[in-house]
């Protein structure tokens, strides 16, 4: 049996992305497929056990989502040993404020040209590494009015991610390992 941290990529309190937690967590432990499934706050954090496959987990949690409440989601699937290496890597360690780091998390690879493109642009007091684990973005400033965001990452990588704090990641871990 695997234990999966699934993270929902654009969740929001109101409107077409809004995924209440408790019908998610009912509906995800109605299928025979998933067991012990946890949520954690109401921005799509997931914990379950399951036999399938990471690639087969995240296609069915987008399909029982959007079939059940509406919402297309993208979905980032990852073991609690994955997330412990995305944080133990952390580039970002000693004189950052960890407040002001974030770890965008990704099933897939992209294309090594996209990323040379995007490292050799110029973000001012925002930094990032990119890693074949996570993209770690230390953010001193507003996160919210970075340019480095999850929307602006997607586009320029062309790939599916989603953007977590220390605090998130590290609570996630937590939860599937206790």
């Amino acid at each position: 049996m695997n234990t999966y941290i699934v993270l929902l990529r654009g969740v929001t309190p109101t409107g077409k992305n809004r995924v209440p937690m408790a019908q998610l967590r009912q509906l995800l432990s109605d299928d025979a497929d998933f067991h012990n499934v946890q949520t954690w706050i109401q921005s799509g954090n997931v914990i379950l056990n399951t036999e399938l496959p990471a690639k087969n987990v995240s296609g069915k949690v987008n399909r029982i989502i959007k079939e059940n409440i509406g919402a297309d989601l993208k979905i980032i699937v990852k073991t609690p040993a994955e997330i412990k290496a995305v944080l133990a890597e952390n580039p970002f360690g000693e004189g950052y404020d960890i407040s002001r780091v974030f770890f965008t998390l990704f099933n897939q690879l992209p294309d090594e040209k996209l990323v040379e493109t995007l490292q050799s642009q110029d973000f001012g007091d925002d930094r990032f590494i990119f890693t074949p684990r996570a993209i770690y973005l230390f953010i001193p400033g507003s996160a919210a009015k970075t340019k480095l965001n999850n929307n602006f990452l997607e586009r320029k990588l062309k790939i599916d991610a989603t953007t977590r704090n220390f605090n998130t990641l590290s609570k996630m871990v937590k939860l599937a390992t206790d």
